[in-house]
């Protein structure tokens, strides 16, 4: 399981606000965000076994971030939920990515999942189990476990969404000061809900902040390899601002060729 939090369309000059922990196997390899090639540019991590993403923004401001859903029984995906992940990321708009998802789910078998499609116009959560749910994001904050978005019955969904609305986040550097506070939360007491996980084989790996303006060089990307409890965030928004800045030029020679 994971958790991800999107504070969605609440701060104009910062739509989309993220924080995001991973949960994985510690024995399951990946690589930090980096660009990758082709188009649209993208900035993600890389799961190395699976060869797809759990989370990453393209230069179109588009940011996609999938979750590990609980479901009764095994699915039995014969096709890794990262690299669907990764193909939404290829997508130009948010709208576009959706078509794309249910596309691919009526054409391929996957594992239970939850997956975040956002950018500055549209949002939504697909909730994929035994059946495929399409539901739109909010304005305001949208946190996503192994269960529905803002689920009343997850208890680390309930708290998290109680540490991130103890104040007005009216501005992308509060979110992101207040998110890397809770997203750090380490383990308390067994059995009560925390932020960090830490299991014997199986826990929380990296965390992730991000905040995606309306200008390219206002944008951030922070992340953590490893557990942030533990582990201090790294600063990856040259590289974010990179791709951005790529894309908005590329929109503007479209309009000036047409």
């Amino acid at each position: 399981m994971c958790l991800l939090a999107v504070q969605y369309r609440l701060v104009p000059e910062s739509p989309i606000l993220v924080a995001a922990n991973r949960e994985e196997y510690y024995n399951r390899p990946s690589l930090s965000p980096s660009i990758q090639s082709g188009k649209p540019r993208v900035l993600c991590g890389i799961d190395q076994r699976g060869g797809g993403t759990w989370l990453g923004v393209n230069q179109n401001g588009l940011f996609v971030g999938l979750c590990n859903r609980t479901t009764p029984m095994p699915l039995f995906g014969q096709r890794s939920r990262g690299l669907l992940a990764m193909d939404l990321l290829r997508c130009t708009t948010a709208k576009k990515a959706l078509d794309k998802a249910l596309s691919e789910l009526e054409n391929n078998r996957y594992e239970g999942f939850n997956i975040c499609i956002a950018d500055a116009r549209d949002g939504w959560v697909l909730h994929v189990d035994d059946q495929t749910d399409v539901v739109e994001l909010v304005q305001g904050l949208n946190i996503i476990g192994a269960r529905n978005v803002n689920d009343p019955l997850d208890e680390r969904v309930q708290m998290a969404k109680r540490l991130l609305t103890l104040q007005m986040l009216d501005s992308p550097v509060k979110f992101l000061a207040v998110a890397s506070r809770v997203f750090a939360r380490a383990p308390t007491l067994p059995g009560r809900p925390s932020m960090v996980m830490r299991g014997q084989e199986h826990g929380t790996v990296s965390s992730t902040l991000i905040a995606l303006g309306v200008k390219p060089r206002d944008a951030i990307y922070q992340f953590a390899s490893g557990a942030p409890d533990q582990n201090k965030f790294e600063d990856y928004s040259p590289m974010l601002r990179d791709i951005l800045s790529r894309g908005l030029r590329e929109a503007r020679n479209k309009v000036r060729a047409s």
